[in-house]
């Protein structure tokens, strides 16, 4: 049997001296599981001279049936068997690939070799090298696109569990490892700061009995001891009026206060506790502007205030409420490059571009997300199960302390500095974000109150 009918799949390993040894091990072994895989049918390592920087090189012809077995491998279990190597021996060796085929003096029937199907360049793997695009245009499975959406979920070497262990459990180790050129085996950051972010989200404030009200039954009819129970609130509640009023306090109805010339020293409180409309004064006519800015005037008008301001007061600020959440994910994204801005001016030694300081302040909003995705998820099974509320209580408690040890514990890994001065930073950083989350959120609101 000839085992050169199909292609041969060439892999050129430079590795550093210090870890030849091991790395041939490790080789052999590699070898046999390609073998086991369908369509591998022989393999061949060979030794070369050293490369131009003194580096064993090792050289491993893969002889596989059919160009179909080798876009199957490259599409399927390459990556996987890929990482095997990065995982052992990190950045201590290099590899590179390439495809050869037999030569027009073959016994065998030649097959031409395909062509991009959007630019014509002739392809040598699975993806244009010019372009990009799939070799083959063919039909997905319901099965392939189940395994592409979940895939990661349940494969333990996946990138998603090697970028969101690291990112609980080591603070900054995650950044050092990108900036080392470690970045293959980890998902990007902006693409896991906007998973998160979103999970976050959608954990936190999707309510599927308001957003999904048709997949559940109504509400029980009220009781008769509910009725009771409603009844002596309402007499509690015209009592207490009565009460207020007696004592000379001005309440919603204006028929059980006292008159307010009688006795009034100024101190008295007009309380509604009738559930009627809120008598809050939308009047903004006495509003001056003369210390606004003029782009900001003409913004702000006395007339666009009053409509905003009855908006508000119509539905008690639900809306305005509805509208602010919407804004959040915004505000806080906006938030990111003021806080590399300020990592930019604690670190003006450090020789680090700005870009780098950014993607310490992602993984670190990435983080944020994740333990609080965390918390509520367990705060939620906590309540389904009958966990004690307590608990509950302790895993937010340690949350919230394991937030600002983890910033700190990052500074420290990533810049190197020592205690004192990383604490004095931390110090002025914390305090940053308080006061850039109070900027972000008020500008949300705004934003919010004008858009209703």
């Amino acid at each position: 049997m000839s085992y050169t009918a199909g292609p041969i799949y060439e892999v050129t390993f430079n590795v550093d001296r210090e870890i030849v040894a091991a790395f041939d091990a490790w080789l052999a072994i590699h070898v046999t599981e390609m073998l086991e895989i369908p369509g591998f049918l022989k393999a061949e390592t060979f030794e070369l001279e050293d490369d131009e920087q003194g580096r064993a090189r090792r050289v491993t012809h893969y002889y596989l049936a059919s160009e179909e077995d080798l876009e199957q491998y490259l599409a399927g279990p390459a990556n996987a068997m890929r990482q095997s190597g990065i995982d052992q021996f990190a950045d201590q060796f290099e590899a590179s690939r390439r495809v050869l085929r037999r030569s027009g003096d073959s016994d065998e029937e030649l097959r031409p070799l395909p062509s991009c199907l959007n630019c014509g360049t002739t392809l040598g793997g699975q993806y244009c090298r010019k372009c990009g695009q799939r070799a083959h245009s063919r039909l997905i499975s319901i099965w392939g696109l189940i395994r592409d959406a979940f895939g990661d979920l349940f494969e333990l070497d996946s990138r998603l569990w090697q970028t969101l262990v690291p990112l609980v459990i080591h603070p900054g180790q995650l950044t050092q490892d990108y900036l080392l050129g470690r970045r293959a085996r980890f998902m990007p950051p902006f693409r896991t700061y906007l998973v998160l972010s979103v999970v976050f989200f959608l954990i936190a404030f999707f309510d599927p009995r308001e957003e999904l009200g048709l997949l559940f039954e109504p509400a029980a009819e009220p009781t008769e001891q509910a009725e009771d129970s409603a009844q002596n609130a309402a007499e509690i509640r015209e009592g207490v009026p009565q009460e207020l009023a007696e004592q000379g306090i001005i309440i919603g109805d204006k028929e059980l206060a006292e008159d307010p010339q009688d006795g009034d020293d100024g101190n008295s409180a007009n309380l509604n506790t009738a559930g009627e409309e809120s008598d809050f004064d939308c009047d903004v006519s006495d509003i001056e502007s003369a210390d606004i800015p003029q782009w900001l005037s003409r913004r702000i008008t006395p007339e666009r205030l009053q409509i905003m301001c009855e908006r508000i007061r119509a539905d008690d600020g639900r809306a305005l409420l509805d509208k602010l959440l919407d804004n959040v994910p915004a505000a806080l994204f906006f938030l990111l490059p003021l806080m590399a801005l300020v990592l930019r001016v604690l670190y003006p030694l450090s020789k680090r571009y700005y870009v780098e300081h950014l993607l310490f302040v992602v993984h670190y909003h990435a983080f944020f997300f994740l333990i609080l995705t965390l918390q509520i998820l367990f705060a939620r099974f906590a309540t389904l199960v009958g966990i004690p509320e307590s608990a509950a209580d302790i895993a937010l408690i340690g949350a919230s302390l394991y937030i600002p040890v983890y910033l700190f514990r990052a500074m420290q890994r990533v810049y190197g500095q020592g205690k004192f001065i990383t604490t004095l930073k931390f110090m002025f950083l914390v305090l940053s974000y308080f006061i850039g989350f109070g900027l972000m959120f008020a500008f949300a609101a705004l934003f919010a109150a004008f858009s209703i």
